[in-house]
């Protein structure tokens, strides 16, 4: 609204929450002439999407009189009630509460139609409404060649310009139709939908640690007590035992994997935000400058939050949807789970619909219902599909992994005066590519280098039929697709248990491909489809229509981060259908690290281990380097080897990903809470590299048993070979 009065030079003038209670209490006899001049327009939501909190229905009446005013001065005002977030769960009566505008959202009651809404206008106000354009429909009369225009008559007719979405409109009688008999009316959605917040509510507040900290930080405005006051939203940051603030990217993360959506940031409701969170509009303006924007995923800013998570009720919500929520927080914040038991309820008490409401066949609100994806919730023993086989042939499918395991030093060391924990020697112990995007990985011993990293690394991906790009995020079994090239027959082989081995080339052939435009981490990239042999084997493997396709050789993609001291290193950078860089590299030694938080010990005191070769491909990562130091390579600007120079770009922020067995699909989402816990609220782990200087005149390799040289940020200090190591063979 701001905007759009500032195009016609009106002031406009925020007015706080605090602000409307103080003039509540203004003395009535103060009150202004309610016919007056000029005209006002006071503008308020009935409830916030931010925090749920409901605004008094009767300031409508209040500000119309005169008897409460917005800001002080004479005037006749009327009001714009914004009731999207309100009638999604409540009855809202306007012969009562006589708005003179009320803008809705019929998406917010049922989900469908998206995108179509309403504003109500009161027929009183309606002649004071001035359109600034006409379009289809709307004019009674105009003239091409004079100014000229007399709208119609009827409000709807006169603003409904074009043709509206009379389909959509169709289908809101059968979601009011569907509403009721499903609920018996909206008082009983507001009660049942309370019901479940104030419980939820209840429990969260009473979390603690074992040091007496709260769990969580709730922004509210009410203490929950009736749904006059209090809508079906609960805002909150997660926070450690020490009272600091866990970002909301990071709790969003591990929700996702206990099926639980929720929603993060500023909600599109920045003053809000601001007033709960303690954001100075400074704050607002420096975050920005950080580049942090609306939507993204930076959830804190020095230690400080630019958001919060919320979780919102509706009519289907059962009381077993609010349990798995706080099963979901006590577990990942709270180990072990039964030593914080939940609330006791029963459907009379929270999250159930009058019984003389309910359909005939419904469920109970406390039955457990089946799981949406089968795969979802599968625990670490599962099977992640039905029929899927029992076992994957992993040391036919992938050469295994080297056992290191070193963290001491070797008598060699010692010898040479390498200082314990010190740089010391860096090996490169084992390469992968991965050919498909998001499929399983081929080891390599070692391997030429093109211009975008390894040689054919992520060159292909599969789509769906839509042409979307497929990751494991959304089909695991992903992994369970083998590739192997070979270099000398120019092909790449395609293997998974059940299938017939497939071969696909590594080039165009001579005749031209259709070259299609497909989306690659918000990037456009030319591809070509490799053909219908290869799309009918995916399709019968993952039982739905799939294709593989293939980046374009003269498609140039250009890496949009640039970061790192020698920035003009980057500039010329091209990119595979990689996510960020052209390689990734972890050390080892933060593998073990990892590796001995999740180890756990069962109820006979035998200790429980993840295989260190588990762990590392989980991490996908081109480069496996035996560090002497846990993380210590976050602390590296350069690194090279032999003669090959590579710029770290900066961390790989870790996604869900990280959870899936890459042997058998299988999800934990052990790997990503212990590794958030342990990189502080940051899920981070491996270094982005890119070529700097890339001489491809000759051929270039990568060999396992080189030997790495890190350059630190700080010290910017080089650790050189000794003579007689120089002449080890790391590029030909």
């Amino acid at each position: 609204m701001r905007e759009v009065t500032a195009a016609m030079n009106i002031t406009s003038i925020p007015v706080r929450p605090e602000d409307m209670w103080l003039a509540e209490k203004q003395d009535a006899a103060a009150a202004s002439d309610p016919n007056g001049q000029p005209l006002h327009l006071f503008c308020y939501p009935a409830q916030s999407n931010f925090s749920g909190t409901r605004y008094p229905l009767s300031w409508i009446e209040e500000v119309k009189a005169g008897r409460m005013r917005p800001v002080s001065g004479p005037g006749k005002w009327f009001v714009l009630l914004d009731a999207a977030a309100y009638v999604g769960t409540s009855p809202l009566d306007l012969s009562v509460h006589r708005a003179d505008f009320v803008p809705l959202s019929f998406y917010k009651i049922f989900g469908f139609p998206t995108g179509l809404g309403a504003l109500l206008v009161n027929s009183r106000s309606a002649p004071l409404l001035r359109k600034t354009y006409f379009g289809g429909g709307t004019a009674a009369a105009y003239l091409a060649e004079e100014d000229f225009y007399i709208p119609r008559e009827s409000v709807a007719e006169r603003f409904e310009d074009g043709t509206i979405s009379f389909l959509d409109v169709i289908a809101l009688k059968h979601g009011f139709d569907a509403l009721e008999r499903l609920t018996g009316g909206m008082e009983n959605i507001r009660q049942h939908t309370f019901t479940l917040a104030q419980y939820t509510y209840a429990a969260l507040s009473t979390l603690r640690y074992p040091n007496g900290a709260p769990v969580v930080q709730i922004y509210s405005d009410s203490e929950f007590s009736s749904p006059e006051v209090q809508g079906p939203v609960i805002s909150f940051n997660v926070l450690d035992d020490n009272g600091n603030i866990i970002g909301y990217s990071q709790v969003d993360k591990m929700a996702s994997l206990h099926n639980i959506h929720v929603r993060t940031g500023c909600f599109c409701n920045t003053g809000a935000c601001q007033r709960h969170l303690g954001i100075s509009d400074e704050m607002i303006k420096k975050h920005l400058q950080a580049g942090h924007v609306c939507g993204d995923d930076v959830d804190l800013i020095d230690g400080q939050p630019t958001g919060s998570v919320r979780i919102s009720f509706g009519y289907m919500s059962t009381l077993e949807d609010a349990q798995a929520f706080l099963r979901f927080i006590i577990a990942t914040r709270l180990r072990p789970s039964h030593g914080q038991p939940l609330p006791l309820a029963t459907p009379g008490e929270a999250g159930a619909l009058p019984a003389e409401s309910e359909a005939p066949n419904a469920v109970p609100a406390t039955r457990a219902r089946r799981s949406p994806s089968p795969q979802e919730d599968a625990s670490p023993d599962a099977r992640v599909w039905d029929n899927s086989p029992t076992t994957v042939d992993a040391v036919s499918l992938r050469p295994p992994l080297l056992e290191t395991t070193r963290t001491q030093q070797t008598p060699s060391e010692k010898a040479a005066g390498i200082p314990d924990g010190g740089l010391g020697s860096h090996i490169v112990t084992n390469l992968f590519l991965y050919p498909i995007k998001s499929c399983a990985a081929f080891e390599v011993t070692r391997w030429p280098l093109g211009n975008q990293g390894l040689l054919y690394d992520r060159s292909w991906v599969v789509v769906n039929h839509n042409g979307i790009c497929l990751s494991q995020k959304q089909e695991p079994r992903l992994c369970l697709i083998q590739p192997f090239i070979d270099l000398q027959q120019r092909i790449m082989v395609i293997k998974a248990q059940g299938m017939e081995p497939i071969a696909v080339p590594l080039e165009e052939n001579s005749k031209p491909a259709q070259i299609c435009q497909s989306k690659v981490c918000a990037d456009r990239v030319n591809t070509y489809d490799c053909g219908e042999k290869i799309s009918s084997w995916l399709s019968k493997f993952f039982g739905r229509p799939c294709h593989l396709i293939k980046q374009s050789s003269d498609f140039q993609r250009n890496a949009r981060k640039k970061r790192g001291k020698d920035q003009s290193a980057c500039t010329t950078a091209t990119l595979s259908l990689v996510n960020e860089a052209q390689y990734l590299l972890i050390n080892r030694s933060s593998v073990l690290e990892l590796q001995r938080q999740l180890s756990t010990s069962d109820e006979n005191g035998k200790e429980e281990l993840f295989p260190v070769n588990n762990l590392i491909s989980r991490f996908r990562a081109n480069i496996i380097t035996n560090g002497t130091r846990a993380f210590e390579e976050e602390k590296w600007d350069e690194i090279s080897v032999g003669s090959l120079h590579f710029q770290v770009v900066g961390p790989c922020h870790r996604c869900q990903m990280i959870c899936i067995d890459q042997q058998t699909g299988q999800r934990n989402q052990n790997v990503f809470q212990k590794l958030s816990e342990r990189r502080e609220r940051k899920v981070n782990f491996g270094l982005y590299l890119m070529h700097t200087s890339l001489d491809l005149s000759s051929p270039c390799y990568l060999s396992v048993g080189s030997q790495v040289l890190p350059v630190l940020k700080e010290n910017i200090e080089h650790y050189d070979l000794p003579a007689s190591e120089k002449h080890q063979e790391v590029i030909s």
